[in-house]
């Protein structure tokens, strides 16, 4: 960015567990300055600003008249709430997924953005992960898919299943790789800390032929964060985790390995650098409300199969 550009004033709403990393990272971007902090904990809230500057605000119109962009990072039944409060007053919006809990308000917060012609983006933080590149750099016609995100149990976000919690981001990711309509979901979610799914598989069907088979689980002993894409002449194998992967080619009977280099960054300060970039000159974002809605819909799809399945149990 350059250094006419000015500095956008950039806040966060929800300081929780992922919101005081949006609080961070903004008070270390030069794009943007951190001037707002907004928590329904209001203690939180003077801690977080206490360690990286801005200005608490007592209320949300507080908080909208003191930001030009913000993080939305409360509980997904406040999205809509929030982001319309600010799309309205004419500021960015970066609301961490899922965009909402359903799909009338993801495209109620979609409209408002284009109305106003603002940033709509939506947190899949794994589309700015430097493994992305390497997937999309090698790869063109995925044929399979396999994707397992496993965690232990974070203690956050129990008003969401694990599937809009975290395998929600792999279903961006295989939407945005496949790029093809789904024709058909299959899935099993068991719940087992929560009243919700807290381990799920689903199976997706592409009408192009493509098959992805996901799995997420927020009750495992150690973390998980892979993915593997088939096509015809090869397959990547990468951690989002460690940031590292191998491709595997056929040559003639043989199978050759090699290493992926990937230039090591944190993916969240290249996601809010690009939402900051975007507020600033007024540009679309990579993830935009279409994507995050995208994605919502199948997560939602999965949700209902597996609580249909286990009401009928």
């Amino acid at each position: 960015m350059s250094d006419s550009t000015p500095t956008v004033r950039a806040g966060v709403a929800g300081v929780g567990a992922i919101g005081k990393n949006h609080a961070r990272i903004y008070s270390e971007l030069e794009s943007a300055n951190l001037t707002a902090i907004f928590d329904a904990n209001t203690d939180l809230a003077y801690e977080i600003a206490d360690e990286y500057g801005g200005k608490v605000a007592e209320t949300l119109d507080e908080f909208v008249s003191l930001v030009d962009a913000a993080s939305v990072s409360t509980p997904t039944v406040t999205h809509r709430e929030i982001g319309t409060a600010l799309l309205e007053a004419g500021k960015h919006v970066l609301v961490e997924k899922p965009i909402a809990d359903s799909l009338d308000d993801a495209e109620a917060l979609i409209d408002l953005a284009h109305d106003r012609g603002l940033a709509l983006q939506v947190g899949h933080i794994e589309r700015f992960n430097p493994v992305m590149a390497q997937l999309e750099k090698r790869l063109d016609h995925p044929k399979f898919i396999e994707a397992h995100r496993l965690s232990p149990f974070p203690n956050r976000s129990v008003d969401i299943g694990v599937v809009l919690d975290l395998m929600i981001h792999d279903l961006e990711i295989i939407l945005h790789l496949v790029d093809s309509p789904v024709a058909s979901v299959d899935a099993v979610g068991i719940p087992v800390l929560t009243h919700r799914e807290d381990i799920a598989n689903a199976r997706i069907k592409f009408e192009n032929g493509c098959v992805a088979n996901v799995t997420a689980s927020r009750i495992s002993p150690e973390k998980m964060r892979k993915i593997r894409v088939f096509q015809n002449d090869a397959y990547l194998s990468l951690d989002y985790g460690d940031q590292s992967g191998w491709i595997y080619r056929k040559d003639g009977l043989q199978i050759n390995r090699e290493e992926v280099e990937v230039e090591r960054d944190e993916p969240l300060k290249c996601e809010l650098a690009h939402f900051i970039e975007c507020a600033a000159q007024g540009a679309q974002p990579v993830v935009s409300g279409q994507h995050g809605a995208a994605a919502l819909d199948v997560a939602l799809q999965i949700t209902r199969i597996i609580e249909e399945a286990n009401t009928k149990t």
